[in-house]
């Protein structure tokens, strides 16, 4: 194993950002097993950039790894957050800054894990939308911050979110444009900004953020980022499949027990991929009383039993129960692939937008199965290679940077704000220039532009031989 205590230590004289490797990638493409596999070459400690494995509990369904399998490698911010508390992505930094502190100050390299990109953007980049709140607060007049912020009085529930969402796109339509109308946590950031600020944040943004965030001259660290890739087709069988396995391992057990009626989806652990998906079933399924004053379903030690009688009804021949509950796996399978093709997505952009310096591992043979040494040969020994490179700074095998100045001009030309509306494929909303480019080279796209000419052709043709 490796010594870092030249690679990792400041130099007074010739000062030095402090290295870390960042492991990134898609859910499935086996993120965690290379971070534990890195254990073997490098005195590693790893922190979870996952932003739903840093809660306690649903430790099946978000895919958390179990103690015997880390091999003794220290795993920090894994299941230490109460599932209820909303841990933002300044928490993250803020935690994750000591941590690495902590690690180097050990002679030990810090290893980010996460498929989490937003966590992992605001730990590197020092711009940060809390940040610039604070700043504003030191700004503005106290009386005016009152008085505005009696008008923004906000709630947590579901039903004020689309009145919340109403008065930011009456305030700053370009803002509302960039998030999802039900996305609460940011519908009110943006709202608590303008009301201590009177800025409209989407002009704030623009300026600040096209100056500070996300640029890779900016970053707080020497990073090196390992992506572990695989191709989508290969990617989805294997969340079919490793969705049937959670089914075995507890899943339905562990989504049981966090149940409760009229949750709030919006914050939380209840904001994993897994646990809205099975609201249906459960609500069915559980056709009891409830406390209206902790909203939980009381249950007799009958009511009890039927636990353990979940994963029963895959096989019974009860067809309403069955129904639903395959149901639910389903939209769980089918919501696991669209959250890979979202993240597959954020670090094109990362790479294409900000000049992120990615270096892919291709880990599609290992998923696949067909030979026993491509996890080695294809993933682990080019990411090993490729951090040696990086700790000893042998530029020669590390892939050349995107120069800052083309960089500069990448942000300077990019466009984050404007919505674009594609018609053809269902009135689908793309946010960004970026993103609207993406989506007309798709497949999907193209087929229905060809089917849509093709429609209007046979019209025109049909009119054609109407007048003659």
């Amino acid at each position: 194993m490796e010594n870092l205590e030249s690679e990792n230590t400041p130099n007074p004289r010739n000062p030095k950002k402090p290295k870390v490797v960042i492991v990134m990638g898609a859910t499935g493409a086996g993120k965690s097993k290379l971070a534990i596999d890195l254990a073997s070459y490098f005195p590693i400690e790893i922190i979870n950039a996952d932003s739903m494995q840093v809660y306690k509990g649903l430790d099946v369904l978000t895919n958390k790894v179990p103690l015997e399998e880390q091999k003794g490698v220290p795993h920090h911010l894994m299941g230490i957050i109460s599932p209820n508390v909303e841990f933002t992505s300044k928490d993250f930094r803020d935690s994750a800054i000591q941590i690495i502190d902590d690690i180097i100050s050990r002679n030990r390299l810090p290893v980010i894990v996460g498929g989490t990109n937003y966590y992992i953007q605001a730990l590197v980049s020092p711009f940060l939308f809390d940040d610039l709140i604070e700043e504003m607060d030191d700004c503005c007049l106290k009386e005016s911050i009152g008085d505005k912020e009696l008008e923004y009085k906000f709630a947590s529930g579901n039903d004020n979110c689309n009145v919340d969402y109403q008065r930011l796109k009456e305030i700053d339509p370009d803002a509302a444009n960039r998030i999802h109308p039900n996305d609460f946590r940011k519908i009110n950031q943006y709202l608590g900004l303008y009301a201590r600020s009177g800025l409209l944040p989407s002009k704030l943004f623009q300026g600040q953020a096209a100056q500070k965030w996300g640029r890779t001259d900016n970053f707080k660290y020497d990073c090196c980022f390992v992506c572990v890739d695989a191709s989508l087709h290969v990617l989805d069988h294997y969340v079919e499949e490793r969705v049937d396995c959670m089914i075995n391992a507890g899943l339905l057990h562990e989504v049981y027990d966090i149940y409760s009626l009229n949750a709030d989806y919006t914050r939380g652990l209840r904001q994993a991929i897994g646990v809205r998906e099975f609201e249906d079933f459960l609500g069915f399924y559980l056709d009891k009383d409830y406390n209206a004053d902790t909203e939980r379903i009381i249950l007799s030690t009958e009511d009890k039993m039927s636990k353990e009688n979940l994963k029963a009804l895959l096989e019974s021949d009860n067809i309403p129960h069955k129904d639903l509950l395959m149901e639910s796996i389903n939209r769980l399978k089918a919501n696991t692939k669209r959250l890979v093709r979202r993240q597959k997505r954020m670090l094109n952009r990362l790479q294409a937008l900000f000049g992120w310096d990615l270096h892919y591992v291709d880990s599609t043979e290992s998923l696949l199965g067909n030979s026993y040494d491509s996890w080695p040969r294809q993933v682990v020994e080019p990411s090993v290679d490729l951090i040696r490179s990086f700790l000893h700074e042998d530029n020669c095998t590390v892939p050349t940077k995107i120069p800052n100045a083309v960089a500069s001009q990448i942000l300077d030309k990019r466009d984050l704000w404007t919505q674009h509306v594609c018609e053809p494929c269902g009135n689908r909303i793309l946010r960004g220039a970026y993103e609207w480019e993406q989506h007309k080279k798709g497949r999907g796209h193209r087929k229905r532009m060809l089917s849509l000419k093709k429609s209007k052709q046979y019209l025109v043709d049909k009119e054609a031989e109407a007048v003659t």
